[in-house]
């Protein structure tokens, strides 16, 4: 049984940022922060399925594609990487990449990893706040400059990198050809509505990733049998026994967490291993809260923990 705040590990990137607020009070000034990942507080606790994320990017990440489980199984891997993407911000300028223009052979995506000519090759689009986005494993995909976004992914860090602007990292042309669904993507995710509260964003085999709006100085419970990370993204509550503000998250596992909603309501991306949505994981906890405006009121401290990596 856990109802935990979860740490935030800072993972510099060369196309990070300097500033993180309001999602985060870490300093990313000395050398950009690319990616906060979260993680459940005790280091011993049970590894979990998924990993949730914010990335913010000041420059375009690489063109890159991810593995499936069967691949990742094959060179050693517990598993592969499906993802999911919710914009939190972007610039008017900001674009994604998902798939690509036209169908490639396995010869002309080694032919356009090895000339660049992949990234004129990759279907571009715009996007904005309140945008969702499923990234399956074999999905060649890129972000650009000026987003800021949560991602939940399968519990794995596997890239293979196809282009990155001249970065002088190490490129991954084997493996990315060998795992590429090099065609333009299938399907764009639609969402579910669930109830006045809930919104199922993705459903996969992997995760379930939902948005829930609830309303001002009410009370709910999470009923959560499996793992779930509840990601704070606008307004104030009270999780369990941790008062939370935008940029909290929230780990429950085996566990009945109460929510109290703030003066002025609460969004939250809410993520669980799927493959279908949780028809009983809110339930509305009761009558109107009675507590005072001001136990919202002040300033709430990000988790203790925080663990700084250089990649």
């Amino acid at each position: 049984m856990a109802i935990e705040h979860a740490s935030a590990q800072a993972v510099r990137k060369p196309w990070g940022v300097a500033d993180l607020t309001p999602w985060s009070g870490i300093d990313g000034s000395g050398d950009a922060v690319g990616e906060l990942w979260f993680r459940r507080p005790d280091k011993d606790a049970p590894i979990p399925a998924l990993l949730l994320k914010l990335l913010f990017t000041s420059e375009p990440l690489s063109i890159q594609v991810h593995p499936d489980d069967a691949f990742a199984h094959s060179i050693g891997l517990p598993n592969g990487k499906t993802e999911a993407w919710y914009i939190l911000s972007a610039t008017p300028e900001a674009r994604i990449a998902v798939g690509l223009k036209r169908h490639l052979t396995r010869q002309q995506l080694r032919g356009s990893i090895k000339d660049g000519s992949i990234a004129g090759l990759a279907q571009w689009r715009s996007v904005r706040r309140g945008d969702f986005i499923s990234i399956p494993a074999g999905t060649i995909h890129a972000i650009g400059a000026g987003i800021m976004l949560a991602e939940i992914q399968q519990n794995s860090d596997v890239t293979f990198r196809l282009f990155d602007y001249g970065r002088q990292r190490e490129l991954h042309e084997e493996n990315a050809v060998a795992v590429a669904d090099a065609r333009p993507a299938l399907t764009e995710a639609v969402a579910r509505h669930l109830s006045d509260e809930r919104w199922a964003l993705i459903a996969s085999p992997h995760f379930v990733l939902e948005r829930i709006k609830l309303p001002a100085n009410s009370t709910w419970a999470i009923i959560a049998d499996k793992e779930t990370w509840i990601l704070v993204i606008e307004g104030l509550a009270k999780i369990g026994a941790t008062n939370t503000t935008v940029g909290d998250v929230i780990f429950v596992e085996a566990d009945r967490a109460i929510i109290e909603v703030g003066p002025n309501g609460m969004s939250s991306l809410i993520a669980y291993p799927g493959p279908d949505p949780i028809m009983s994981l809110l339930q509305e906890a009761g009558a109107q809260m009675t507590k005072s405006v001001g136990a919202f009121g002040v300033h709430v401290p990000k988790p203790n923990e925080i663990v700084e990596v250089q990649t």
